[in-house]
């Protein structure tokens, strides 16, 4: 199972490293420097890391919330890169990206941590 894990986290990980790259080098056509790939590696390697953590510890619920907030944050990047050409939709697009992925984690472990609090909550019924 570990090693499902670590497939998983490390895809999670490089998509998102090569989702942000193709967005700011193909899409703005801005010329990155090592600061940004580190900038985005780091941002990359804590997604991976978090998708993977919620899978090990069997928090299924949270990982699919993430995952479409994830999908979400990523859809709303490009799209602001398309859309607002007034010159500040690449930092609107990175901001939105780490807002909305940060807003999904909280919604995603807090819907977790309910489930886990009702689940309990019928067990001990059930007792």
């Amino acid at each position: 199972m570990d090693k499902k894990l670590w497939k998983i986290g490390f895809f999670t990980a490089l998509t998102s490293f090569v989702l942000m790259i193709l967005g700011t080098r193909t899409i703005l056509g801005t010329e990155l420097v090592f600061k940004n790939y580190l900038a985005f590696g780091l941002f990359s390697l804590t997604v991976g890391i978090i998708g993977a953590v919620m899978l090990f510890y069997n928090m299924k619920i949270a990982y699919r919330i993430f995952m479409v907030a994830l999908v979400l944050a990523f859809a709303e990047f490009f799209r602001s890169f398309l859309m607002n050409t007034d010159g500040l939709g690449d930092l609107v697009g990175v901001l939105s990206l780490f807002m909305i992925s940060s807003f999904g984690f909280g919604v995603a472990v807090i819907v977790q941590f309910i489930m886990m609090i009702i689940q309990k909550m019928k067990e001990e019924n059930n007792s």
